[in-house]
């Protein structure tokens, strides 16, 4: 039980970081953060090559996701942008954060899969509006972001639930 607390306090600490730095010139700041976190989750797996297979895969998607939402102009970033079309680094390494729980504190979704529309569908826009009212990201026309990201996470979130439990480098914990 202390591990999921543990779990899920890091990342909410760690989400405020990640969204602060990132509003700001010192978005570099929370990517580094993320990637120690990531380094000293890795080193608390039981299977550590499954659960960086987890987190590289929830990266990769949530950039392809994000970066299609900056594209098409629903999102905007003011810092970390290495390319206009594409989401800052700093929104790519908070997927990458976001890995961490989904085995840990979120687990309690596996096999559930209306629930994880559900969560997904509310928690996603809540979080990127949370980072709107930060002054993290900008979105153009509210409403019609907030609905693409409700649609999006409403698949993104079941999709990343069936991957951590295809890796997931803490099976110790569901014997318990």
């Amino acid at each position: 039980m202390a591990v999921i607390l543990i779990n899920y306090v890091v990342f909410q600490i760690a989400w405020m970081a990640v969204v602060l730095s990132g509003s700001g010139s010192w978005h570099w700041l929370g990517t580094a953060l993320v990637i120690g976190i990531v380094a000293i989750h890795l080193s608390r797996a039981s299977q550590p090559r499954d659960e960086l297979i987890l987190i590289l895969a929830a990266l990769l998607i949530g950039a392809a996701w994000d970066s299609l939402l900056v594209w098409s102009g629903l999102l905007s970033y003011a810092n970390g942008v290495f390319h206009s079309d594409l989401a800052p680094h700093w929104i790519v390494a908070m997927w990458a954060l976001f890995a961490t729980t989904l085995n840990i504190s979120l687990r309690w979704l596996k096999g559930r899969w209306v629930l994880a529309v559900i969560f997904g569908a509310v928690g996603g826009p809540l979080a990127y509006y949370a980072g709107y009212r930060l002054g993290a990201v900008e979105m153009v026309n509210t409403v019609e972001a907030l609905l693409a990201l409700a649609v999006g996470w409403a698949v993104l979130m079941p999709l990343l639930m069936m991957l951590s439990q295809r890796f997931n480098g803490f099976t110790h914990l569901e014997a318990r």
